[in-house]
C-alpha cells in the first residue's frame, strides 16, 4: 500500500528513529510518539492506516492502548512489538485486537514485510462484497457487524477475520496451518494453540444464539463451519 500512514509508538527514541527511517525509506508516511496517551490522541486525529505499538510503555501498556482505541470504534490494524518472547503475551495481544506480534530485537525488513501483509489483508477485505451470509450468521463487511440469527455480537478484529475465513469455506475442513496462513498470514512460529484459543472465543459468543454448533472440530485435522438444512 503506497504512501500508507504508520504510527510508531515506542518510548525508546533509538527504536523510534530506526523504525521511522526504515519506513520512510520504504515509502510510508510516518508519525511517532513515545506514550500511550499520545498514541490515542494521534490515532484519533491523524487516522493512520496501521499502528506499530510497543507493549511496554511508560504510562500504560500497548494492550490498554488497543482496548481504548477499540472502545472508541477506531479499528486501526495493530502490529505489537515487545522485548518479551512470551506466548501468553502474544495471545493477549491478538485477543485485545492486535493483528500481529513481533519480539525485539527485530529486523526492519521483517517489520516492513509484516506491515505489508497486514495492509494487503485489510485492502482485500475492503474490496470484497459487503454482505457475507452463511447459514445462521450474517456479516456486514462495510459496517464490520456480525449477526447470529438477527442478534448482533461484538468480535475483536482477529475473531472477525477467523470467522469470516471459516464462513468463506463452508462445510470444508480447514487445517490449523491453513487458518494461520490466511488469518495471520504467517505460521506464528508454529504455535497452533492460538487457533484453538480463538475458536473457543468464537464459540462462546456464537453458540448461545445459534440452533446448532456451527464451528465444528475435526480431531487431528482442523475446523469446519457447518451449515444445516432448515427444519
Amino acid at each position: 500500500m503506497k504512501n500508507a500512514r504508520v504510527l510508531i509508538v515506542d518510548d525508546e527514541k533509538n527504536i523510534r528513529d530506526l523504525l521511522e527511517a526504515g519506513l520512510k525509506f520504504a515509502g510510508f508516511s510516518v508519525y511517532s510518539v513515545g506514550t500511550g496517551t499520545e498514541a490515542v490522541a494521534v490515532a484519533e486525529k491523524a487516522k493512520p492506516d496501521i499502528l506499530v505499538l510497543d507493549v511496554m510503555l511508560p504510562d500504560q501498556s500497548g494492550f490498554s492502548v488497543t482496548k481504548k482505541l477499540r472502545s472508541m470504534e477506531i479499528y486501526i490494524p495493530v502490529l505489537f512489538l515487545s522485548a518479551r518472547d512470551d506466548g501468553a503475551d502474544k495471545v493477549t495481544g491478538l485477543t485485545v485486537g492486535g493483528d500481529d506480534y513481533m519480539t525485539k530485537p527485530f529486523s526492519i525488513d521483517e517489520v516492513i514485510a509484516r506491515i505489508h501483509a497486514i495492509l494487503r489483508r485489510t485492502q482485500k477485505q475492503e474490496a470484497e462484497d459487503s454482505i457475507l451470509e452463511v447459514g445462521e450468521i450474517k456479516i456486514n463487511q462495510d459496517a464490520h457487524e456480525v449477526y447470529v440469527n438477527g442478534t448482533e455480537i461484538e468480535l475483536s478484529p482477529t475473531e472477525y477475520k477467523l470467522l469470516r475465513f471459516l464462513m468463506s469455506n463452508p462445510n470444508r475442513v480447514m487445517s490449523k496451518d491453513q487458518i494461520l496462513d490466511h488469518v495471520w498470514e504467517y505460521d506464528f512460529n508454529g504455535e497452533q494453540g492460538i487457533v484453538e484459543s480463538y475458536v473457543s472465543y468464537l464459540r462462546k459468543k456464537i453458540d448461545p444464539l445459534s440452533k446448532n454448533s456451527l464451528i465444528q472440530t475435526k480431531r487431528g485435522v482442523g475446523y469446519m463451519f457447518r451449515t444445516f438444512k432448515e427444519d
